[in-house]
């Protein structure tokens, strides 16, 4: 005898709750009439077999759909950037000091940088110039034996801003400070401003690269499939060496020379094409 399977996604889970009644159904229950309960577990059992390949087809031909979804498909990338002014001063001011007691030293540092402080914030001013303190250290200098002969210390503050006429003067009137180093960075402003630019200038560099990728390939035309844009984080900051920096302060009150140089504000866009 013949029976026509139905291989359907809800006829297979009504072959499976079959089957596992079936497998339970005792044998002298059986009516007269009907199918016998062997017959009745292999149609059940071979149900679940002709579902499970039927199954394995579909998975395949998915996984076969998707496989042919990859192809032609190109990975690239195109960056934009634009040069702008840096902005923002930073200089920072230090002092060392010498002697056999540390307590003696540190008093000293402190009291060299108190002054500095109280002078520098009395021309602070928000965003145009910050003051704040730097690195404190304070470490022993041996002698040859290895023992603790002297203490030296060294103490900075650091000023910056946007104006840089107030940072430079400033700082040549700080006594008892040396310059130790000067840069320059591009405000989050000021990157803010450009960003935009860049980042239409990577757009349209991608969307060239494609067009030019897809003609070279042999095709006419693309899709996107996915895209990320990512902006390259370029501080511009260039601090001058100590040595040169510390002889820029040749006389008391002068402002220090500086002059900025330009940061590049950089956008990266990267994704994926299909071909057509």
């Amino acid at each position: 005898m013949f029976y026509a399977l139905d291989t359907s996604e809800a006829r297979c889970g009504d072959y499976k709750q079959l089957a596992a009644n079936r497998l339970s159904f005792p044998k002298n229950q059986e009516q007269k009439g009907h199918m016998s309960h062997t017959a009745v577990k292999t149609i059940a059992a071979t149900a679940l077999l002709v579902c499970a390949g039927a199954a394995l087809a579909q998975n395949a031909n998915g996984a076969g759909a998707a496989n042919a979804a990859l192809q032609n498909v190109l990975q690239l990338s195109a960056s934009g950037s634009v040069e702008v002014p840096q902005d923002v001063l930073v200089m920072r001011l230090s002092t060392t000091k010498e002697g056999s007691d540390a307590a003696a030293v540190q008093a000293q540092l402190k009291e060299i940088i108190d002054a500095a402080l109280k002078q520098a914030k009395r021309d602070a001013k928000p965003e145009q110039m910050e003051v704040r303190t730097g690195d404190f250290s304070l470490y022993p200098r041996n002698s040859k034996d290895g023992k603790i002969s002297g203490w030296q210390g060294r103490a900075e503050i650091i000023l910056e801003g946007k104006d840089f006429s107030r940072v430079s003067t400033t700082a040549g009137a700080l006594q008892n400070l040396t310059v130790a180093s000067t840069g320059f960075s591009l405000s989050r402003e000021g990157r803010e401003k450009v960003e935009g630019e860049a980042q239409a200038k990577a757009i349209s560099a991608f969307k060239e690269r494609a067009t030019q990728m897809a003609k070279n390939f042999g095709f006419s035309s693309y899709t996107l499939r996915e895209v990320s844009v990512s902006d390259n984080q370029t501080s511009g900051y260039m601090p001058m060496p100590m040595a040169r920096s510390a002889a820029l302060k040749s006389s008391m009150d002068a402002p220090v020379p500086v002059e900025a140089g330009k940061a590049r504000v950089e956008v990266t866009v990267s994704g994926s094409v299909q071909l057509r």
